[in-house]
């Protein structure tokens, strides 16, 4: 699993950081940053959380 991003549509509001800090970060100008590479099998629940959480619908699963 890896995660995708519109970079149109996200604020940055850090609501999937909140739900996984491991995975999701900002940067010091505010944007997402989404750790590379496929998901840590430990961290796929709360990614998933993230992406359906996210306000903007801006994140999505790539397979």
């Amino acid at each position: 699993m890896e995660i995708g991003i519109d970079r149109l549509a996200c604020e940055a509001n850090a609501v999937c950081v909140g739900f996984a800090p491991d995975v999701f970060d900002l940067d010091d100008d505010e944007n997402l940053v989404i750790q590379s590479g496929p998901v840590p099998a430990d961290q796929v629940e709360r990614v998933s959380d993230a992406v359906k959480s996210c306000p903007k619908n801006a994140l999505f699963i790539v397979g």
